[in-house]
């Protein structure tokens, strides 16, 4: 029995990442190299073209990860993770990834092709640990809030931040329902 014919029955005929059952291809989890059931996954013309070309990617077409988490295929769970980290600044994805369960292999295969860029801009809290889009952080410091007629008090959390892209020194954040920028150094991740 070759791949395809063993994805078509493990997976009843639809794609392993949304169900469909129509343009159904085989899909070769990287870095894998060896086209075997194991390392591969079923998947239809829609998914394939998201995962092969991120600037095609469809938030909306995602949200069937949340079944397709469950799946008790390691390959399948690798293609979920890397999805949902692509898709974290959506807000929703971030459950799925704290629900989500790959033991020590699987996290380290699904890792395998994120790439570090020494120039990419690492945002920092107070205590030197590295924040990311939709943290919670609490001020560490009273602030005055310019542009409004109110002080940030110190302990107030702010939840789902978001990181200044171009200033790794700076996050976003909601205080009294306005949306304000706030230097790192004076919040902690929480």
């Amino acid at each position: 029995m070759n791949t395809l014919d063993a994805l078509l029955e493990r997976s009843h005929n639809a794609c392993e990442l949304c169900g469909a059952d129509q343009g159904l291809q085989t899909f070769l989890v990287p870095p894998k190299e060896e086209n075997n059931l194991e390392n591969s996954v079923l998947v239809c013309t829609v998914c394939a073209e998201q995962l092969h070309d991120e600037a095609k990617i469809d938030p909306a077409h995602w949200r069937c990860l949340n079944n397709s988490m469950w799946s008790e295929h390691e390959s399948v769970k690798v293609l979920v993770w890397r999805m949902l980290r692509k898709l974290k600044n959506e807000g929703w994805p971030q459950g799925l990834l704290e629900m989500l369960y790959l033991d020590d292999e699987t996290l380290t295969w699904a890792k395998a092709l994120e790439k570090v860029n020494k120039d990419q801009i690492v945002h920092l809290d107070s205590n030197k640990a590295v924040l990311e889009n939709g943290d919670q952080v609490v001020l560490i410091k009273d602030l005055d809030v310019k542009g409004a007629n109110f002080n940030a008090k110190r302990g107030t959390v702010v939840k789902n931040i978001r990181l200044v892209s171009d200033n790794a020194e700076q996050i976003e954040g909601k205080i009294n329902g306005q949306q304000i920028v706030i230097l790192n150094k004076f919040v902690k991740k929480s």
